[in-house]
């Protein structure tokens, strides 16, 4: 990775913590989660950069994947443990980061301990360090404070066009001997809960991936297929974003074309992540490159 890629890399990490920054002054009872979403969104494109994938607003035992879409009414209430996931994108170079953030105001130990865990994980970082011990750091603090790992989620490695790339890093020890390298980019992700630990597919969904070309039969779906293919590439997409855009298509018929899409294998679903005991769910996020005695924090 030269200064040129790294430098490009620090530009959209500042960008995603400043928009983590205005999320937690804008989230508060009573807020649209809709309008949240949206200028979450526009504060990083207002600095001249994309993004690395839809702004995800999960509450309470919601873990991941959580966006609005475009008839959303709800708004955040004084109970809402609300993960915000996020990440600004320069050309091919991609960025992520979490916060949580507790309206609620009863949940402060469970905030404490993931930040905490993250901040131990990240101490662990080096090169050579296997990606199990990365694990037991998340593991060990989140015993220590009476929570659990999520163990069917956790960090990544981040390349190129590909947010989740090469290694999965885990929130526990999970055996895996895998070594770190001089200059990789990646994502320490830990997720605790008060729950059982896993998360499963809820049956909401409103994020999508293009993974592949395909011929399509209807006219919706030609006329979303080619808006993906013009606008986002591979890189996930909500599908309010076709809405806002495609004003020839109401909903119904997006939702449609994106069906026919998914059924001929040309685009992934990302179904909403629930936990499996609906226990509370709280999340820590930063990416970082890994250095020879340590890591440089890019998302900052």
């Amino acid at each position: 990775m030269d200064d040129k890629m790294i430098n490009s890399l620090k530009d959209a990490g500042k960008a995603s913590a400043e928009a983590l920054a205005l999320a937690k002054s804008i989230i508060k009872p009573g807020k649209s989660i809709l309008e949240a979403a949206e200028e979450i969104e526009e504060s990083m494109k207002a600095k001249g950069f994309q993004l690395a994938f839809p702004v995800n607003l999960s509450i309470n035992e919601q873990a991941a994947h959580f966006t609005p879409e475009t008839d959303d009414k709800s708004v955040f209430s004084g109970n809402d443990l609300i993960k915000v996931d996020l990440g600004a994108r320069k050309g091919t170079l991609l960025t992520d980061c979490a916060i949580t953030i507790d309206l609620s105001n009863k949940h402060a130990k469970l905030v404490e301990a993931v930040e905490e865990a993250l901040s131990n994980a990240i101490s662990a970082v080096k090169v050579g360090r296997q990606l199990r011990d990365i694990g037991k750091e998340i593991e060990n603090t989140a015993t220590k404070h009476g929570f659990k790992p999520i163990k069917n989620l956790g960090g990544h490695g981040i390349s190129e066009t590909d947010l989740h790339a090469d290694i999965f890093i885990p929130n526990y020890d999970n055996g895996d001997n895998t070594k770190l390298e001089e200059g990789q980019l990646i994502a320490i992700e830990p997720f605790l809960t008060t729950g059982r630990g896993q998360v499963e597919d809820s049956t909401y969904t409103a994020i999508f991936q293009k993974t592949a070309k395909c011929l399509t039969r209807s006219t919706e779906a030609r006329i979303v297929d080619s808006f993906i293919e013009d606008n986002f590439v591979t890189y996930p997409f909500a599908a309010r974003w076709l809405s806002r855009a495609l004003e020839e298509l109401d909903d119904f018929k997006i939702r449609r074309g994106l069906a026919e899409l998914i059924n001929a294998g040309a685009l992934e679903p990302f179904p909403g992540l629930i936990e499996k005991g609906r226990g509370m769910v709280v999340q820590a996020e930063k990416s970082l490159i890994v250095q020879k005695d340590g890591c440089e924090i890019i998302t900052k």
